[in-house]
């Protein structure tokens, strides 16, 4: 039988963070040591994709490390999830912080004894206008619903001269802000969402409207990368 989804109203969808609300299936996969999540359009019954979780919880693989070895200096981890890009750039010695909106996510990243904040990086961050790089992973240059808005205050926590490196959505033309939610195996659904996907053609623009600029998009395991520099 197919959930119904009931409607919402814009402000609902303004004030909510990342699978969050309504049945938090995503703290509750955190919690529960993993599972399988989709990413669906609100109102829509299925056509989502697949939320790596189990990635999430791993260590990182060789695409992570390829995006590491790009980072230089202090580096901030936006949307660091349980921590798996937080904790490779510890080892590679960068001092390091990670933030994230979800408490279950945070929890699992400082029980590991791993730096974490659960705050969104629209609030106030420690160092602002100091760290050498910021990491948007895991499809997290689509947080908040609007790439310009979220590319613009990663370039206010950026020193001079330092770096965004994002993933992108592996279409290379995709540029889709909806309203979302996510939704596990039993029916389970967050509260509905702002995001955003973008592929590596839009990504010059927004960049350079937020104050950036694209000096390298690489694919590595089927991703693709991009490092922005402030």
């Amino acid at each position: 039988m197919r959930r119904v989804v009931a409607p919402v109203d814009e402000q609902t969808v303004v004030d909510a963070y990342y699978g969050a609300g309504g049945d938090a299936p995503y703290e509750l996969a955190l919690r529960g040591g993993g599972g399988m999540l989709q990413i669906i359009e609100h109102g829509a019954a299925d056509g989502g994709r697949p939320v790596e979780l189990g990635r999430f919880l791993s260590a990182a693989d060789h695409a992570d490390a390829a995006v590491i070895a790009r980072a230089h200096g202090t580096v901030l981890d936006v949307g660091c999830g349980p921590g798996r890009m937080m904790r490779a750039s510890i080892v590679a010695g960068h001092l390091s912080l990670g933030l994230d909106v979800s408490a279950a996510a945070v929890e699992h990243a400082t029980a590991q004894g791993l730096p974490a904040l659960r705050r969104s990086v629209f609030d106030p961050v420690p160092r602002e206008g100091e760290w050498d790089t910021v990491l948007l992973i895991d499809g997290n240059l689509g947080i908040g619903g609007d790439p310009v808005a979220l590319l613009a205050r990663c370039a206010e926590l950026l020193a001079p001269g330092g770096s965004v490196l994002a993933e992108l959505h592996a279409d290379s033309r995709r540029d889709r802000g909806f309203a979302a939610r996510l939704v596990d195996t039993d029916g389970r659904t967050s509260a509905p969402f702002r995001w955003h996907e973008v592929g590596r053609r839009p990504l010059p623009g927004y960049a350079r409207r937020a104050g950036l600029r694209c000096v390298e998009v690489w694919a590595d395991a089927g991703r693709v990368f991009a490092h922005l520099r402030r």
